[in-house]
């Protein structure tokens, strides 16, 4: 298997975006029935929004896009505006014009988990895989919610958040006491079978997971290394958070 490993060093949170939308919109573009997978954070914000405008011109239909999320919350309500199932009704299904049948988030109030994990993997076979996945790259080197010391082959699940993590997702809450603890999230695996994957990172914050990513060795105590085993991944990242990396 080739291995296509496309690292791109930008200036700023603006060229990300930008370059991240070609690398995100020329494939989907040309397909009948696209699948994307959506990923929430600060990373991606700034390509929803450019997908949007190019919407509202008629440069890219989503009409017929089927959307798939990385991850939620467990226990949160959908309604709850720090919800994951929230942040992508605001920023994809209503800023694209996406029908909301149209993207599948994790259920993190579903009775059975284990159940409702399962029926996740299997909506994503049904929808054909995804073509597209868009990842943004945890501080502590996270993929989804996949947390240091996730397995390679791992799949759908519910894993408990690393401290680091709930210290980032503070801003989101009132304090980091309140970020639960606990959350379902594609796997490994499951990412990796993505036919492409556009990974991003923005800001300082970032420097030391990128360079373990890009650099470092690949295993489980940086997840988002195991995207150098993906045979089309493009890495965007700006100046900030490649500041570690050897030049």
């Amino acid at each position: 298997m080739s291995i296509h490993f496309h690292l791109s060093i930008v200036p700023d949170s603006e060229a990300v975006a930008a370059y991240a939308f070609t690398a995100v919109a020329d494939p989907l573009s040309r397909l009948e029935r696209p699948v994307l997978g959506v990923a929430t954070g600060s990373s991606p914000e700034g390509l929803y929004r450019l997908l949007a405008q190019a919407c509202a011109d008629g440069r890219f239909d989503a009409s017929r896009l089927r959307a798939f999320a990385l991850d939620e919350y467990v226990g949160i309500d959908p309604a709850d505006p720090r919800s994951f199932a929230a942040t992508l009704r605001r920023q994809v299904t209503e800023s694209w014009g996406l029908d909301a049948g149209r993207i599948r988030v994790p259920d993190g109030r579903a009775a059975d988990l284990d159940a409702e994990c399962a029926s996740f993997e299997a909506d994503i076979r049904e929808a054909g895989g995804v073509d597209v996945q868009i990842v943004g790259l945890g501080g502590n080197g996270h993929l989804a919610f996949n947390e240091p010391g996730s397995a390679r082959d791992s799949r759908t699940r519910v894993v408990e958040l690393d401290e680091r993590t709930r210290r980032d997702n503070a801003r989101f809450f009132e304090m980091a006491e309140s970020v639960p603890r606990w959350a379902v999230t594609q796997g490994i695996a499951t990412i990796l079978e993505a036919r492409r994957i556009v990974a991003l990172a923005v800001g300082e914050g970032k420097a030391g997971a990128v360079a373990r990513a890009v650099v470092g060795p690949i295993d489980a105590s940086c997840p988002a290394s195991f995207l150098r085993l993906h045979p089309d991944v493009v890495v965007i990242v700006d100046e900030a958070a490649a500041r570690l990396l050897p030049r």
